[in-house]
């Protein structure tokens, strides 16, 4: 069922709901993505749980008319979709750029009983420092194709990566407009994620990829209850590029969370 709820700023939220449950999945992409990411997640577990899947303002159906874009802002797109729910507990899941948005998110949100990240949030003590950000948001607005088709992939995607998921990130990527696309990444480097981890007070667990590095120690250190799981042979798409394993350890992880529920028959 299509929805849109109204952000604090009064941007319409698109949102989709499927399945039935008392828990909420609620799935929010990552930067320049779209509730479709997540389609694979929607039919795996929606005979078991209610599957909530946003588009953040700025992407999908969402508003894309914001004017002051910032981490909270996008924290307060994910609350105001959570607010409309029934379902009585809430796990937010936040991929890549969303993953400290959920943190924030999850402060306004009462019922949120766990946080999942997707690859993102690897090792807190590790941020990318100022003059890298600037020099990435140069090269961006230099020429934002180019960027995207010779530059990002190093970052995004690893040797198994399907050429299917490649050709289909940059072309989501290379829809958008090139201002409207660093508008909404500049918010991200302009927290420190630490801050909102420190506050957190419910389980964190991430589902990450293996061509990068994951710290237990590192982001233990901030959170009060955090975990991950790998999934090998991946780049930073996990739930599109291997989206039957990463259903596995995603029911791995909620039912080691206390979330498991059996399949309608």
């Amino acid at each position: 069922m299509t929805r849109y709820a109204a952000s604090s700023d009064g941007a319409r939220i698109h949102y989709e709901v499927t399945g039935t449950g008392p828990t909420a999945l609620v799935f929010v992409h990552g930067w320049l993505g779209n509730a479709a990411w997540w389609n694979a997640q929607r039919d795996f577990f929606a005979d078991r749980y209610t599957i909530v899947q946003i588009d953040l303002a700025g992407h999908g159906a969402s508003d894309r008319t914001r004017t002051a874009w910032s981490a909270q802002q996008f924290a307060d797109d994910i609350s105001a979709v959570a607010q409309e729910l029934d379902a009585r507990d809430i796990v937010l899941l936040g991929h890549s750029m969303s993953g400290p948005y959920v943190l924030l998110a999850s402060m306004a949100i009462p019922r949120t009983k766990a946080i999942i990240v997707v690859d993102t949030l690897k090792d807190l003590d590790q941020l990318i420092p100022p003059q890298q950000v600037a020099q990435m948001l140069d090269l961006y607005r230099a020429d934002f194709r180019s960027a995207v088709e010779n530059v990002l992939p190093q970052f995004l995607f690893s040797k198994s990566t399907p050429p299917e998921i490649r050709s289909r990130i940059q072309s989501e990527f290379l829809q958008t407009d090139p201002a409207l696309a660093i508008q909404i990444i500049e918010p991200l480097y302009q927290i420190d994620p630490r801050e909102a981890a420190q506050r957190v007070t419910v389980p964190v667990r991430a589902i990450t990829a293996d061509y990068t590095p994951t710290s237990r120690e590192n982001n233990r250190k901030y959170f009060r209850d955090y975990d991950f799981v790998t999934i090998a042979e991946c780049g930073h798409y996990p739930m599109l590029e291997h989206p039957a394993e990463f259903n596995q350890r995603l029911e791995s992880v909620l039912k080691e969370l206390g979330f498991s529920t059996p399949a309608a028959t």
